[in-house]
């Protein structure tokens, strides 16, 4: 008889091609690949403490071997030749005719093919066309056009997709509701922040569920007073809804009893599930910035050390309770401009400036703020984040040299 085909473990689960706005799939299987080979999980089942029981966070880290960095993707240059520069005094003629005539019938792709047609050697395939104030035509790289052919991507609605959800996030802009919590202080909600990374860690997770269960925790805390003795009861079930939400296969009740260390009942997790989603009236797509940071490092042609730098950043900023009131979006593209500054990668570009609605000024801020936070903000009782982006298989981000704020003051402006 032929033997029995070994069936897969839980461990090997496939990553899901994605779901919700989940469209920019850029370097997406390298990132489901750093949240399995998770360096803090264990071989056998998750190692279950409670929150606020050992706050130093104590845990031993493995190393894996690193993975090479993938090479940066160079646009295609147009061929040189008389042919070319004939036809761009012609162009540059015919540009002028058409800039003045307006006529309305005319369309953008017309346009497109005018203005490219003198760029020269300077033009990059594909580009689609931006009004600029002052009557300039701007020429933008067309991100989603290479995934057209991929039924996963929805390249297609891509842009309006990461549209909606920014002007959604407006609706999810968080209070300062701390001041309201009868019971429950900034540095309880930061160690239990830290404890749900380490479960994160532990059960596999993706990271988009991570950040949606931060965010269902907060929401659920601006409207419900907490006590102590409940915090992690809320964490827990959040990251519960979350992973029903993101997970193929999200872990069970009983899971998540074990890794609070069996501090609650079956019933109370239940119960405060039904809670939870009744505060929020079931409403728990909420915009996150990891999504965003995907979709910005997509138009920035990031590396994925580059990309992992700016992961690195931002899941710093869930374990501080002054960044919820920020935007997700606007987030998410401050991390990744501190993050191209730290590695001498240029700044804003006009493809990121186009698909993410922020020029630089508007950055700034925030950008100085998170600097600050890699500079000064280390915590010794908060060092999931950290041990996790220390490892060989995260490029080893977390201990790169930050730049000093005078320097990043130069670079910001160059």
């Amino acid at each position: 008889m032929p033997p029995a085909r070994s069936s897969k473990g839980l461990g090997s689960k496939q990553a899901r091609p994605g779901r919700g706005p989940g469209v920019e799939n850029v370097q997406a299987d390298k990132e489901i690949s750093q949240a399995k080979r998770s360096p803090s999980s264990p071989q056998g089942a998750p190692r279950k403490r409670s929150a606020f029981g050992d706050i130093t966070n104590a845990h031993k880290a493995q190393g894996f071997a690193g993975r090479k960095e993938p090479e940066k993707m160079i646009p295609k240059k147009a061929s040189k030749g008389s042919t070319v520069l004939n036809m761009a005094k012609k162009n540059e003629i015919n540009l002028k005719k058409s800039l003045d005539k307006a006529p309305p019938e005319e369309s953008p792709a017309k346009l497109s093919h005018v203005v490219n047609g003198g760029l020269g050697e300077e033009q990059v395939d594909p580009l689609v066309v931006v009004a600029a104030p002052a009557g300039l035509v701007a020429p933008v790289e067309d991100i989603d056009k290479g995934q057209l052919d991929d039924p996963y991507a929805n390249a297609e609605y891509a842009k309006d997709i990461f549209e909606y959800m920014q002007e959604r996030e407006k609706s999810f802009l968080l209070p300062d509701y701390m001041k309201s919590q009868p019971d429950i202080t900034m540095d309880m909600r930061a160690i239990l922040v830290d404890w749900m990374v380490e479960v994160q860690e532990n059960f596999e997770l993706t990271h988009e569920t991570l950040y949606l269960a931060v965010k269902l925790m907060d929401h659920y805390l601006v409207q419900v007073g907490a006590m102590r003795d409940k915090l992690q009861l809320i964490g827990s079930t959040a990251i519960l809804i979350a992973s029903k939400f993101e997970e193929r296969c999200p872990p069970c009740v009983d899971d998540f009893l074990y890794i609070c260390d069996d501090a609650y009942q079956r019933e109370e997790l239940l119960a405060m599930e039904m809670s939870i989603l009744q505060t929020l009236h079931f409403d728990v797509n909420i915009p996150i910035a990891y999504r965003f940071l995907r979709r910005f490092a997509k138009c920035a042609r990031a590396t994925m050390e580059t990309l992992t730098l700016a992961r690195f950043l931002c899941e710093l900023t869930l374990q501080d309770y002054t960044f919820v009131q920020e935007g997700a979006s606007r987030l998410a593209a401050s991390c990744l401009l501190l993050a191209l500054k730290m590695k001498n990668l240029g700044g804003w570009s006009p493809t990121l400036e186009y698909y993410s609605g922020y020029q630089v000024l508007d950055l700034l801020p925030l950008v100085r703020r998170l600097n600050y936070l890699l500079i000064c903000g280390q915590d010794d009782r908060l060092r999931a984040v950290r041990n996790k982006y220390s490892h060989r298989v995260f490029f080893e981000v977390a201990k790169t040299e930050p730049v000093s704020m005078q320097a990043l003051e130069g670079a910001l402006w160059s």
